[in-house]
This record gives structure tokens, sequence and C-alpha cells, in this order.
């Protein structure tokens, strides 16, 4: 079979395939165009999700009619020099405008600002059918009718008219965030009018327009530097988490991109911090010498390669943990009004009386007598709730300064305030200053014992506890083996254990700082954990998982009742633990609950 030369047309439609995959993808090509001529207001009109219509307007430079005869053809651009290792721009293939004539029906109506009239190119599945003069604003207007018309096959794979609008909605809010400067508005038959109003150097206010304005206030500024390589941006408290990962955002060089290597950095940064299936929000940008990163990887631009990918990790890994570790220990300000909205106005309580007959007990106009269990007499603290004393003695210790000789108005000063009473066995309820403050008393030192933990790992091996007669733990063969494997290095967490016949394992030691543990079930879980994750390199880096894992084991129980002097300790030693605001499953260790919030419920405010 002899070898031809594919037509223009055709080689037109192929590379559409891999630039332009759905409307969205039109939309960003469209949008990164107007931004790249300086528009500083840019707006998008769709029908059809994008499939019968999509309009973009912008006020940027404008093109004359040389430049819109050039414009239409592959491979033409005024973005680019003779290198693409200086790429300043965010188009630069010349792909995006032939491909989309190649599958639709393109027109294109462009001014420069200096010209006295604009022109219109119109190009249909491929082929230019007119130009020009055409009355304009300075600025371009590209519309796109009907694509992939010429393609039919492509129209199979689309979405829904409802999730292709999502996804465009979706590229205009990646833009819009990395663009402050720029106004945006969004409109359509098939949607909603969205603006995004121009917000100029302030950064977390466009954030807070796309994110929402929650974000403003669980938001932790990050500014970081290596070697030539600047990350800065906002990452949102533990407690501030979401469903999905949608809420991430990355950008290098002012270039939305959804590159896996920055979203598992985000995650590796977040571990421990965020519950299972919970992902955080997180806005960063990377800049660095254009001639470090390739982003020419896809047509679409939205993956990149870094020439040190280790050490951009590292950056974003390391940033984010420090601003947790100096920030993120606060509760998310969501938990209280996720709060207040569990609470259900108008409750009676004495409806749920039985009523049966009229008497001078049920009469509405009976004298008053005070509610059963309360006193005539106002209380200053919660000193009739009973709280017996602890079971065990505490595995953490009392501090003296904040327990026992300050006083509850002083402790009452403490971020977490002064402990006032224990309700359910398991949750501490402590006064602050302007409100009050709800702890989980396990998941709270489960993160505290997970702390000392973490950081004995980096010193010494820990403290164990010779148990008096050896745990036998039975569990499978091939689990045995596994844990057998990494003796030393579980050693190395105070955990010293040996073979005990076929099928069985003896626990000689445990952690000290655990006090007593469940050492049949600390060992069933990290096997089970072991066989998950376990690598020919051993547990060298998951040491701090089974850490968390011992943790667990080793905190203070649900149902123990705390003495008040326990309670304030574990206060005061979460106010000074780093990540101490949620347990190591990533779930809020504490809800604080401001006065003017509890005056909302009573109708106050």
């Amino acid at each position: 079979m002899a070898i031809r030369q594919l037509s223009e047309t055709l080689i037109n439609q192929i590379a559409a395939g891999e630039v332009i995959e759905r409307p969205a993808s039109a939309a960003k090509e469209l949008i990164e165009n107007a931004i790249d001529a300086g528009a500083t207001r840019i707006e998008i009109a769709t029908s059809g999700g994008g499939k019968a219509l999509l309009r973009v307007s912008d006020n940027g430079s404008g093109m004359d009619a040389a430049d819109l005869e050039l414009a239409v053809r592959r491979h033409c651009t005024s973005k680019l020099s003779e290198t693409l290792e200086d790429i300043r721009t965010l188009g630069f293939r010349g792909e995006a405008l032939p491909s989309i004539g190649s599958v639709a029906r393109l027109s294109i109506a462009s001014r420069r600002r200096d010209s006295a009239g604009g022109h219109e190119i119109a190009v249909n599945a491929g082929k230019i059918t007119h130009m020009r003069p055409a009355a304009a604003n300075p600025g371009t207007i590209v519309e796109v009718r009907d694509l992939f018309f010429a393609t039919p096959a492509r129209l199979k794979f689309l979405k829904t008219e409802k999730a292709e609008a999502g996804a465009i909605t979706e590229i205009v809010k990646r833009m819009a965030i990395a663009f402050p400067a720029v106004r945006f508005v969004l409109s359509g038959s098939d949607r909603t009018t969205l603006e995004f109003p121009a917000t100029g150097d302030d950064h977390l206010a466009r954030m807070a327009q796309v994110l929402g304005k929650e974000f403003r206030d669980n938001a932790i500024a990050l500014d970081a530097e290596r070697e030539a390589i600047s990350l800065t941006g906002f990452a949102g408290v533990p407690t501030f988490n979401r469903g999905n990962s949608a809420h991430q955002y990355a950008f290098v060089n002012g270039r939305p991109v959804q590159d896996k290597l920055i979203l598992s950095a985000i995650r590796g940064a977040y571990a421990e911090t965020i519950p299972s299936g919970r992902h955080p929000v997180a806005v960063l940008s990377i800049t660095l010498d254009p001639a470090l990163v390739d982003v020419n990887v896809h047509p679409a631009k939205s993956d990149v390669r870094f020439r040190d990918p280790g050490l951009v990790r590292g950056l974003i890994v390391g940033a984010i943990r420090e601003a947790l570790a100096r920030d993120g220990s606060r509760a998310a300000t969501t938990g209280a009004s996720d709060m207040l909205r569990s609470f259900r106005p108008g409750f009676q309580p004495h409806a749920q009386r039985p009523q049966t007959a009229w008497s001078a007990e049920t009469s509405p106009f009976r004298p008053y007598h005070p509610a059963t269990g309360f006193s005539e007499r106002p209380q200053a603290s919660f000193d009739g709730l009973s709280m017996p004393t602890a079971r065990a003695e505490p595995q953490f210790s009392p501090q003296p300064a904040a327990a026992d000789s300050t006083s509850a108005e002083t402790a009452a000063r403490y971020p977490l305030g002064a402990a006032r009473a224990q309700i359910h066995a398991n949750y501490i309820v402590a006064q602050t200053e302007d409100g009050l403050v709800i702890v989980d008393q396990h998941a709270a030192h489960e993160r505290l014992v997970f702390e000392a933990m973490r950081k004995a790992l980096h010193s010494k091996r820990l403290a164990s506890q010779v148990l008096l007669i050896p745990e036998i733990v039975d569990i499978p063969e091939e689990d045995c083996d596994r844990l057998m494997q990494h003796a030393a290095e579980l050693s190395e967490l105070g955990l010293a254990i040996e073979r005990f016949g076929p099928g069985a394992i003896a626990v000689r030691e445990t952690p000290a700082m655990l006090g007593e543990v469940d050492a049949h079930g600390l060992i069933r879980q990290l096997a089970d954990e072991i066989a998950e994750w376990d690598t020919a390199s051993g547990l060298s880096a998951k040491l701090e998982y089974v850490a968390a894992t011992m943790a667990c084991h080793g905190s203070v129980r649900s149902g123990r009742r705390l003495r008040p002097e326990e309670m304030n300790a574990l206060l005061r030693e979460m106010e000074v633990t780093p990540g101490s605001g949620q347990c190591n499953h990533g779930r809020p260790t504490y809800i604080e609950l401001k006065l003017s919030d509890i005056e909302r419920l009573f109708g106050r405010s």
C-alpha cells in the first residue's frame, strides 16, 4: 500500500482528538488565549453544555485581518520563540483554533485597540468560509457552534449537558483562582450566571469567591522556597475537608495543572490528619525557572514534568506540614455551624410528660417552681455534676501550673479554657473567656500519644515495659511471618515480639507510654496493615503509621471517667502539641462554640 500525505482537514481532526476532548477543553483553550492577550474581562456563554454554543468574549489586544488568517492555521502562534525552554504563556502550540475549526462551526471577530474597525473570519469543518470587515469592540469574540458536528462519533462519548456544563464551570473556577485581576462572567441558557469580580492582588479574596467564604477563616498561608523553587498559596486546616479532591487547585508558573505528583504530595502532607475518604482543601502556586519544568507533555497542557520531582514534592510536603504544625491545630469554623444546625428549635421537654386530666399540677396558671435539677441560686460552674475518680492512673502527667495551682478564672483564659464537666464519660466540656469547648477525650489523647511516639522515633528507642506473663496471640502463619520480618523495627517502638510455635506470636514488651494495651487487638491490626502496604524496604517509611496504630490502642478510652486535674492537664497538653486539633484518623478532637453562637440558639442575638 502506497504512503500518501493526509489532507490538512484530516490532520486537524486528528489533532483535535487530543486537544479538544470535550466542550470544557475548548473553553480552556479560548480562555487561555484571552488571558495571553492581556484581557482583564472575560465573558463565557454556553448552551447545551457547550455543545450547541460556546462563546468567549474578551477585551484583550485583539487581532487584525492578517493575524486572523494565520490564527486558524496549525502551528501559527505569537507566543513562542525558537525554544521550548522559556515558555511564559499559557498557550504556545498553535493548535487550539484550527483543531476547534476542524470539528465545529467557528467564527472569530476581533479588533485591535488602535484600529478603526474589526474583521471576522469563519471556519466550517476545517474550511474557511469567509473573511470580511466587521463591527467589533476592541478585543476578540470567539464563537463555537455545533461542536463535533464534523466528527459525530465523538458526540457519543460526551456526557449529559449538565455534566458538560459543570466541567466548563470547573475550568472557569481554576482560571479565576489563577488570575484574580481578571473579571470572569459565565452565563448561558443552560445555567445561572456565575460572576467572579476582579480582586486585584488579593488572592485570598478570589479563593473565597470560588471555594466559599469559609475558606478565608480556615486557610493557613504558605510561603516556602528551596533551591530557587518557591511555593505560595493557602492550605485548609485538616478539619476543614471535603468529600472529594475537587477543591485542590495547583498552579505552575501561573498555569492551572492537574499533576499527579502535586496531588500525591498534598495527600502525603495531610497524612494522619484527614479521615479516610475525606480530602483537604488547598490552593498551591509553584514558581520556578521555566527551563526546570516541561509543560509540553500533553497537548492539553494540564500535565507537567519537573526536572527534580523529589525536590518539588519535598517542598510541598514540608511547607504544608510546617504550616499545620504552626496553625493547623485549631478546629474549623464550620464545626460550630454544623453543630448549630443540629439543634431543633421549639423542643418542649414538658410535652413528653403524659397529661391525663386537668389538675393544679398541669394548669398553666400554677405557681412557678424551679425546674428539677436546678437550685434557686445561680451556680458559677457545673459543680453539681459527678466526676468520679478515674479507674486507673492517668497516662499523662498533670501540669501543676495549669491543673492544680491555677484558678478556674485563670484557666479559662487559656485557648481551650478550664474543664467544667465530663459528660457521657467521653466528652470534656471546658469554659473559655468567650464561649465553650467540647473535647473528645479519646481522640485528643490519641493524638498526644502519637505525637510523643513520633518525636521519640527520631531520637532513641522508645521505652518499653516487660510483661510479667507474655501475651500469646494466635494469628495466621503468613501474618506471623510478616510481623517477624519487621520485629527489629517494631522493637524501636517499644513492641518486642517473638515466634511462639506455628500460628502464634508472643508479645514480651509493650511501649511504656501506652500503659495497659490490648495486645491481641494491636497485633492483629498491625498484621493487617503490614499485609496491605508491606514493601521490600521494610517498615522504615511506615513507622509513623505503626505509631499511630499503637497510639489508638493506648489512649484514654471512651467511657473512662477523668478527674478534674486530668481533664485540665489534657487541655493544656493539647494547646502545646502540634496537630492536636484532629486525631490520627483526621477526625476533630474538639469543637468550639462561641458565646454569640449560644445566644443565637436562644434567640438573644
